[in-house]
């Protein structure tokens, strides 16, 4: 089999591109019942997905040979895995510690952020848990939302992959 395309993969992004397990975190979403698993060969395992996933399917055509590990089962201190990560958790993060690897990396690497879709819709759907539906307007919200995405430049990013808010009723 032929080397990947770039030499790594980064993902940022809410639960539509996570491939975690949240059943020993203390978070209100949780993934360990019906319908999640429903087509998974293990059935329902905690994820946000049944399998494979867009993001998935992305690093196979960019020839990576297995799927791009989630950050927290990722040693990261002093030292990133260099094929990438995914940071499409509710626990990732990046320390300061860590921002000069990842500078040299992502100037390497696709950088995809998948940000926003369940976080817009969680603000207005789910008011007794988000408080900012009422901090923002719809426009507002999406800028704050958004508006990082000039920060991966400064951090080395420049091959990207940038996707916005599904239909509302068209996403899982």
């Amino acid at each position: 089999q032929q080397e990947p395309q770039v030499p790594c993969f980064f993902i940022f992004g809410d639960s539509l591109v996570d491939n975690e397990n949240y059943n020993g975190l203390l978070t209100f979403s949780r993934a360990n019942h019906m319908p999640y698993g429903v087509d998974f060969p293990q059935g329902v395992t905690g994820r946000f997905n049944n399998g494979r996933i867009f993001v998935n399917a992305l690093a196979q055509l960019l020839g990576f040979r297995s799927y791009i590990p989630p950050f927290p089962t990722v040693m990261v201190f002093g030292r990133w895995m260099p094929r990438g990560v995914n940071f499409a958790s509710r626990v990732a993060g990046i320390r300061e510690e860590t921002s000069n690897n990842l500078r040299r990396y992502l100037s390497k690497c696709i950088f995809y952020s998948g940000m926003g879709s369940n976080d817009y819709i969680n603000n207005y759907f789910m008011p007794n848990y988000y408080s900012t539906g009422s901090d923002y307007t719809p426009k507002a919200y999406a800028t704050a939302l958004f508006g990082t995405t000039p920060a991966s430049y400064k951090l080395g990013a420049r091959k990207g992959v940038v996707t916005g808010v599904g239909q509302i009723g068209c996403i899982p």
